[in-house]
């Protein structure tokens, strides 16, 4: 594989997804506070490598971002075709901002459920997308 920054990002990302998935293959009924704290933590961590990855994408493709933030980045990967649902781009933003900033075990587990229902099967149709891209690359 090239020395290129994204596709080193990407491999942080997928490490980091990977960490995510293994955490939410458990039975979220189950686990503790501090468990689902700990899935939340790595959720935050998976999307900030996932927004600066579809970032570093662009920029190696030769797009302009003027302004650099997870939501403009989002707008832009959504227009130039980069992600096919900025709808569930933005939710995961939301989401990631609000459980920072937030402690309610409700809203823990309505986070929780929209990892699982929404996220984690957006992010793999991403992720599988980007791997066919350098699998292509290389040939």
């Amino acid at each position: 594989m090239q020395d290129i920054r994204w596709q080193q990002r990407f491999q942080n990302f997928q490490r980091a997804f990977g960490l995510l998935r293994e955490a939410m293959d458990q039975d979220l009924k189950q686990l503790n506070q501090l468990e689902k704290e700990g899935i939340i933590q790595r959720f935050e961590f998976t999307f900030e490598l996932a927004w600066k990855v579809l970032k570093d994408k662009m920029e190696h493709d030769g797009l302009v971002i003027d302004q650099i933030s997870p939501r403009a980045v989002v707008r832009l990967a959504y227009q130039a075709k980069y992600i096919a649902d900025a709808e569930v781009w933005l939710r995961m933003i939301g989401d990631r901002n609000l459980m920072s900033h937030t402690y309610d075990s409700a809203k823990f587990e309505l986070v929780l459920q929209a990892i699982a229902s929404d996220y984690l099967p957006m992010l793999t149709e991403w992720q599988l997308g980007l791997l066919a891209e350098i699998v292509q690359g290389q040939e």
